[in-house]
């Protein structure tokens, strides 16, 4: 890791920090700039974003609640702007809940306040963000051109793993991909959804066409029409020259819609609409346009729940899921994680040019051991993390966070920075919900797998991991939370 010292005369890193409590702001705009950082405040999220479009940053460092927008929903729109910005998310309110959106969300690093080791903490950590941030940028620009078929062949090996789980859903994909139908792909977050969506596009008809993917969950609705239909010119403001929309980019292939259930019911009618009947209008135009595309959507949520309640209307899901497609978690493909560290490692040694010697067996055992709530994204940026650290040597159990599986190693007070501390919390506050649904089923196991969401098996490997007293479910447990 690079030494930044304060006294050396180094191009300016700047570092948007975003805090609706002005004093805390400044007290952490100041603290950087006497480290040689190039701090710029931000009240709130809107600030933020005013700014990041008129000049990047290199680290953002921001609050979790403030009052137009959270930390985390600050987080998401700022990965659609630029993924290779490292986001910390600081809070003195924090939960377990946070935690895990925070790390779906694309945060760098969840840090409780006060911080533990002070300003020097945090310091130490805008450092590795930094690290994290010149990979990020080298791997996007060592990337090569791909032609469509190269195109294909990658989408397509990114699916990892041997597992039967991930053979099912492969010859699933083989046998839905040449069809024209809608496909709606199920999955919690981090599982590989995308990747799916991609597989599907690489067999079809439509290969050599364009693949538009667009991430509904991280643009305002205010934005979104816009952005999937377009505008004219005068439309509203700012709308300074006609802009085509990610339907008419999409013509003649596969339009990818991410986290269609976070679209709101009022634009729900008019994706309706245009699923329906396959034409739309430009925002501000009168002009009906066409374009001949599959649909292919996706959603971490509950769909049935979503209906049930009205979130998603149920016109609008049985037009999208005419084929669903269901992703496993990668904890009920444990088995695969070798193969995703090995990927992900070789990955590594490609974009950072250095020798590492990825990581032991007993450490790849420890992993499979683990929940891994965040999926296959949370293990892609743990294996990139641990090997920046590793300064070469293989990674063993005792590199790892100390509570990513509390079965194979003792906790250590005082883990400091280079552990993840809010995973205790994480896979507490799992086994606190297993135990409570299992307590409202009366122990009936398939009722509690239904109301968590998970199936029965999913179910009992976790209460077998985790080691959980399933007949003592009306013992009292400590609370789960994350100290401020």
């Amino acid at each position: 890791m690079t030494q930044r010292n304060p006294n050396t005369q180094l191009p300016s890193v700047r570092v948007l920090v975003v805090d609706d409590d002005d004093a805390c702001r400044r007290t952490l705009c100041r603290l950087l700039e006497a480290r040689g950082y190039e701090p710029v405040e931000a009240e709130n999220a809107l600030v933020a974003l005013r700014l990041l479009e008129k000049r990047s940053a290199e680290v953002l460092i921001t609050d979790l609640c403030m009052p137009d927008m959270s930390g985390i929903d600050l987080i998401r729109r700022v990965k659609a702007l630029d993924a290779c910005l490292p986001c910390i998310l600081i809070t003195g309110r924090g939960s377990a809940e946070s935690a895990v959106d925070a790390l779906r969300a694309g945060a760098f690093w969840y840090l409780p306040k006060p911080f533990v080791g002070g300003i020097e903490t945090l310091a130490r950590l805008v450092e590795r963000a930094l690290d994290f941030r010149r990979l990020a940028i080298r791997r996007s620009r060592s990337e090569p051109a791909s032609t469509p078929r190269e195109k294909r062949i990658r989408g397509i090996g990114q699916m990892i793993g041997q597992s039967p789980q991930l053979g099912a859903l492969r010859e699933r994909i083989e046998r839905v991909a040449p069809l024209d139908s809608t496909v709606l792909i199920l999955g919690e977050s981090g599982c590989g959804k995308e990747l799916v969506a991609r597989a599907l596009h690489a067999k079809s008809a439509r290969a050599d066409g364009p693949f538009i993917a667009v991430n509904c969950g991280a643009i305002p609705e205010d934005l979104l029409e816009s952005e999937l239909f377009g505008h004219v010119r005068g439309a509203f403001t700012h709308a300074t020259e006609n802009r085509e929309g990610r339907f008419a980019a999409a013509d003649g292939g596969t339009l990818f819609l991410d986290e269609i259930g976070d679209m709101s019911p009022r634009f729900q009618v008019k994706m309706l609409r245009v699923l329906q009947s396959g034409d739309f209008q430009a925002v501000g135009s009168s002009k009906t346009q066409f374009s001949d595309v599959r649909i292919v959507s996706a959603t971490h949520q509950n769909v049935k729940a979503a209906v049930a309640e009205g979130r998603l209307r149920e016109d609008l899901y049985y037009r999208i899921a005419v084929i669903p497609l269901e992703v496993p978690a990668l904890r009920e493909r444990s088995g695969d994680i070798p193969l995703l560290v090995e990927h992900f490692t070789e990955r590594f040694r490609h974009s950072s040019g250095r020798e590492v010697a990825g990581l032991s067996q007993d450490a790849l055992a420890a992993l499979e051991g683990y929940a891994w709530p965040g999926n296959i994204r949370e293990l892609e940026n743990l294996v990139e993390r641990l090997l920046v650290l590793s300064d070469g040597h293989e990674v063993g159990p005792d590199d790892l966070p100390h509570d990513l599986d509390s079965a194979s190693a003792p906790r250590t007070e005082n883990a400091g920075l280079g552990r993840f501390d809010f995973r205790e919390a994480v896979g507490r506050f799992e086994s606190d919900l297993i135990l409570r649904a299992l307590s409202e089923a009366k122990g009936n196991k398939s009722a509690a797998a239904a109301s968590l969401g998970i199936k029965r098996t999913t179910l009992l490997d976790m209460i077998r991991r985790k080691r959980l007293d399933a007949g003592g479910v009306g013992a009292s447990r400590p609370s789960i939370a994350i100290s401020a």
